[in-house]
Parts: structure tokens; sequence; C-alpha cells
């Protein structure tokens, strides 16, 4: 079987290497299905993400894109491997409030309005100091819902629920950004928008953020490396970065070389063996 080899767009040697925020090494995990199959999702994962770098993974569902995410949020543990963030354990990194994670579902609280959701993790973390938090007013006006503040979930349209999902994960100030299909559920035109919001976002804040998306035109238009999953753990992963200038805005869709990079991204994908 082939290592599975990510790396950033710099050779990162001696002190340089403290400019990498996530760092992977020989990740694997398996799981066991119901009738007793043992299934390989990771194999031997080698993985490098500098700080404030955008990176998406792209790929088949069941190539491992989620299940990579929640080893580095430390949601599951690998069956071997190091995850560390900065040095420290993901463990760590959730307790030091360093990661925020968004998932598909923006899983807001149907009797909490918009202030009340965002205002949620400093509410539960009561032993942070106020300065590890923005405040829900900052918050609000930075994903665009001023005036909201008072509108329940069921009054909020799905790209509305999904920037009050992304302001929540926002107000820790987190280090790390981890973002799994966010917009999977959107309809196209709003999908669209809400990819210009994270831009904004994005180029304002400055997290490092790892992407999933089954979307080439969204990682390409977002990223600054598009790492394409191989369809099973025995496979490749190719790893493509995108040298586009930021900050990007829709005129940037119509170029050559933007269309040069989806075209370059599908073919990685679609010459993949089976």
């Amino acid at each position: 079987m082939q290592d599975f080899d990510i790396k950033t767009n710099d050779k990162s040697t001696g002190d340089e290497i403290l400019n990498n925020r996530i760092e992977i090494s020989n990740i694997s995990k398996s799981y066991l299905s119901s009738n007793g199959v043992v299934s390989k999702v990771l194999n031997s994962v080698n993985f490098e993400i500098a700080r404030s770098e955008f990176v998406s993974l792209l790929g088949p569902s069941g190539c491992g894109k989620t299940t990579l995410l929640k080893i580095i949020s430390g949601l599951i543990a690998p069956d071997s491997g190091e995850v560390k963030i900065e040095g420290s354990s993901p463990a760590n990194s959730r307790r030091d409030k360093s990661i925020g994670y968004m998932s598909q579902d923006p899983a807001l609280i149907p009797w909490r309005t918009v202030y009340e959701n965002v205002r949620l993790p400093a509410e539960v973390n009561k032993a942070f100091t106020n300065e590890n938090y923005r405040t829900v007013e900052e918050l609000v006006s930075l994903v665009g819902l001023d005036g909201f503040e008072s509108h329940y979930p069921y009054q909020l349209s799905g790209g509305m629920r999904q920037r009050v999902s992304l302001a929540r994960a926002l107000s820790i100030n987190p280090k790390v950004l981890l973002m799994d299909e966010p917009f999977g559920a959107l309809d196209e035109i709003t999908r669209e928008a809400m990819r210009y919001e994270l831009l904004n976002l994005w180029n304002k804040t400055k997290p490092t953020v790892l992407f999933v998306t089954h979307n080439s035109t969204e990682a390409v238009l977002l990223s600054d490396r598009v790492v394409v999953m191989p369809k099973t753990s025995d496979g490749v992963i190719t790893n493509i970065n995108v040298p586009l200038d930021r900050p990007r805005s829709e005129k940037i869709e119509f170029t050559s070389s933007f269309i040069q990079l989806i075209n370059q991204v599908r073919n990685s994908y679609k010459c993949q063996p089976n």
C-alpha cells in the first residue's frame, strides 16, 4: 500500500516548522462493519498545513474526508499515528479553544434567538476570560446578520442559519477552522453567495482552514491548495496548488487560469484507479 503524503507549498524544515498550524503523522483508521468486515478508510496519512493556509479536501463519499477532519478535531481517535496543532494534541487544542468546527447541519437550538445561539459557546465555557471571545455584536455583524439578532432559526433561510453556525464557530477566536461540507445542503444560488461571504471572512480573520467539499469549483475558488483524496485507501492523494491572487471576486471565475485549475482538479479525480 502507498502512503498518503500531503505537503504544504513550502518545504518546512528547522524554524519553518513553527509556521505549520497542523501536522499529521502516519494517520490510519479502519471501521468494523455490522457483518464483521474491517474497512480501512485512511492509510498512513502524512499531512501538513501552514498557518493561515486555506486547504480544501475533495473526494468521493466514503474516501475518508470527514473521518480525517474528525481526527484532526479530536472527535475520534486514529488507530495509529499522531496529530499536532501547533505542537499540541487535538484534545489540548480543543481545551484551549483553538479549534472551531462547522458541519453541514447548522445544529442551531430552535428556542434560542440568533443572538443567543451565537452566545452559546461563551455561556458553556464560563471559565474562559472575555478576551478569548469576540462579542456577539461583532460576530453578528461579521457574518452579515445585523437586524436579525432576535430572530429564531425557523425565521431564517438556510444560508442565514449557516451564517449563524459560522458566527458561533468563530466566537472562540479559533486558530484552526474545520469545515465539513458547510454549504452542501444549500441551493446553488445561496451556496455561491456563501462562498464569497466565507472568502471575505477569511480575508479579515485569517484562520487556518481545512474545508471538506465535493465541489471542484468551490474548492478552487476558496483555497490556496486543493487535496484530492483517492477513492480507496490504496490510492494516492493528489496535491494541487491554487496560485490565484487574493482577494478573489466573481470575475475570477471567468478567467482561463481559474477554468484550467478546475479542469486539473477534475482530471486528477477522473484519472484515479478504481
